[in-house]
C-alpha cells in the first residue's frame, strides 16, 4: 500500500504520526517520527537524506547563461505523498519568515555545539 515508505524500511507505515522536512546544505532531510509506544519515554524517530538534483536552466538566451538550481529529489516527492495519506497534514499557513529563519538558526546552532562537543570529547580521548 505504501511502497517508497517500505522500501526505506518502515516496516509498519501505519505507525507513523507525523513527519518534518528541511533543506541542510544540497540535501533534503526527512524526519519521520512514529507514535510512542507504551513504556516508551520518547517517540521513535528515522531520519532519511536526499541529495538535490541539480539542474542548468537557461537564464539570458541571448548570452547563453545557465543558471545552476536544485529542487527535491522526485523520489523524496513520492515518499512525501505517502506521508501526506497517512498524517493528513492540515494546510500549511505562511509561515513568518523572520521565525523560520531564527528556527533554521536555532537548529544550526544546536548541531553545531553538538558536533563540537563530539570532537573535544575525541580530543579527550587522545590524550
Amino acid at each position: 500500500m505504501f511502497p517508497h515508505l517500505t522500501g526505506l524500511g518502515i516496516q509498519d507505515p501505519k505507525q507513523i504520526e507525523r513527519y518534518s522536512l528541511r533543506q541542510e546544505a544540497h540535501k533534503d532531510v526527512l524526519k519521520v517520527y512514529f507514535r510512542k509506544q507504551k513504556g516508551e519515554l520518547f517517540a521513535k524517530s528515522v531520519k532519511f537524506k536526499y541529495p538535490r538534483q541539480v539542474k542548468n536552466v537557461l537564464v539570458d538566451s541571448g548570452s547563453h547563461k545557465y543558471k545552476e538550481v536544485t529542487e527535491i529529489n522526485r523520489n523524496l516527492t513520492l515518499v512525501i505523498d505517502e506521508l501526506n495519506k497517512i498524517t493528513k497534514p492540515e494546510k500549511l499557513v505562511e509561515t513568518d519568515v523572520k521565525q523560520k529563519i531564527l528556527s533554521d538558526l536555532r537548529h544550526l546552532e544546536k548541531v553545531v555545539s553538538s558536533k563540537i562537543a563530539e570532537i573535544e570529547a575525541d580530543l579527550e580521548k587522545l590524550k
